[in-house]
């Protein structure tokens, strides 16, 4: 069986986003011919939510590796909270040690702490091991660079130069890209032309039910984040906020606020719930998406917690929804993973995105919500109003959803594209040294 060593800074009991891939794919890599193993930073040293109720999802025979990492009490001093930069040396140290007692066929760089991944280069070069990049999420852009400060990620003047010096190091020697979306893809190739010349393929996260489970085996232990007034309709989005969520947070309380005027009797039922919103620290957050509800006079009607909860409970938050909204972005590349777990709770769903993307492709094709156009305002109000207004009245119709097409986008489904991925990866390798 072939190994894969896999890079993911973040891991159970962690709760970040960018660990998610892995860990629900880890129970099915064998089943495609692969073994894996995983080098995450020791829990002590990482600064993620914690939800212990993770590790029940991973395997217990897979082999987990913990690095040190320079510690954040100290290092925040002077500025450096990363858990990319913080680990970098430990990683390199500790992974030198494996690669000199075991054998590996393949690196595997799934985590958007990017700095991570210009160790790939150096491994190769040093042990002749080929790595592939796994991109959530773009990791040099310009997107913010225009952008006013405060809506600029912190530490953006730093992080934009180091992206921008570090991103050709990982990615002129890559042997394969992985990504969320074909755009970041392109990006790329633009970019580094030998991009164009190594394997790669656009696999979204996957759909596991798992999660499902667990959450309601262990809902006991779990809180609910919000006034689940039994009076009142709950419409309910765990994920985060900001200053590029607001467009579609506009375009609903916008259609909320005409379904008020002309029916307050029902539209005073509805309640909206924005769970989540902020990666900063407990209780550090900036509401950027209450700031709507303000500006339309509809503060009593809408909550916003910028307090990270944990998976699980954001899922049995969403369990105790009436209805489910996902914000989108208006660029197609946009890709919302968050997308399968909703769908597989089988409630009323509203979404708002640019139709061009794959997380509006998917909740179409399957038949798992009304998506709304974010780029098409007066077509986006009525299909909201439309929505939000049966749900008020409770004539809200349960989709059914296409199980059959929903299939390929299962966790099982996209490990394989992995794994084929792998496989492709060394395959070229081998055919090139013959």
């Amino acid at each position: 069986m072939k190994k894969v060593l896999i890079i993911s800074p973040y891991f159970p009991p962690s709760n970040a986003a960018d660990m998610q891939r892995i860990r629900m794919s880890l129970p099915f890599y064998k089943d495609f011919g692969w073994e894996a193993e995983i080098v995450c930073v020791a829990e002590k040293y990482t600064d993620a939510v914690f939800d212990y109720l993770l590790v029940k999802s991973v395997p217990q025979d897979i082999k987990i590796h913990h690095v040190n990492a320079l510690n954040k009490e100290w290092t925040s001093k002077i500025g450096l909270g990363s858990i990319a930069l913080r680990s970098l040396w430990y990683y390199k140290a500790y992974i030198n040690r494996l690669l000199k007692t075991k054998k590996f066929d393949l690196i595997y760089f799934s985590t958007t702490q990017y700095p991570v991944c210009i160790l790939g280069a150096y491994w190769k070069k040093k042990y002749g091991i080929p790595y592939i990049i796994d991109m959530q999420d773009p990791w040099f852009t310009d997107y913010y660079k225009d952008k006013p400060k405060h809506q600029q990620p912190k530490k953006f003047w730093f992080s934009y130069r180091l992206d921008k010096y570090l991103e050709p190091i990982a990615m002129k020697s890559v042997d394969g890209i992985m990504a969320v979306s074909s755009a970041y893809i392109t990006e790329l190739e633009e970019r580094y032309e030998n991009i164009r010349y190594v394997p790669s393929d656009v696999i979204t996260f996957g759909g596991f039910k798992q999660d499902l489970q667990i959450a309601e085996d262990n809902q006991h232990q779990l809180r609910i984040a919000f006034d689940n007034n039994p009076a009142y309709k709950h419409i309910v989005y765990v994920g985060r906020g900001g200053y590029d969520m607001q467009k579609a947070v506009h375009l609903l309380l916008s259609a909320f606020k005409k379904g008020l005027k002309t029916d307050p009797q029902n539209f005073g039922l509805l309640r909206f719930h924005f769970i989540g919103t902020s990666y900063a620290p407990l209780g550090q957050g900036n509401k950027t998406l209450f700031c709507i509800a303000e500006k339309l006079g509809l503060e009593n009607y809408v909550n916003e917690d910028t307090d990270r909860i944990s998976f699980y409970e954001s899922i049995y938050n969403l369990q105790q929804a009436d209805a489910l909204f996902i914000p989108g972005h208006e660029f197609p590349a946009y890709t919302a993973s968050k997308i399968y777990p909703y769908i597989l709770l089988e409630k009323p769903l509203l979404a708002i995105f640019n139709m061009e993307s794959s997380a509006a492709h998917t909740l179409t094709e399957c038949n798992a919500g009304d998506v709304a156009n974010i780029s098409n305002a007066k077509e986006a109000q009525n299909t909201i109003l439309s929505f939000l207004s049966n749900l008020a009245n409770s004539t809200l119709l349960k989709k059914e959803v296409n199980w059959a097409r929903f299939e390929k986008h299962r966790a099982r489904s996209m490990t394989k594209k992995q794994c084929d991925l792998f496989d492709r990866v060394i395959g070229k390798i081998k055919s090139h040294n013959e």
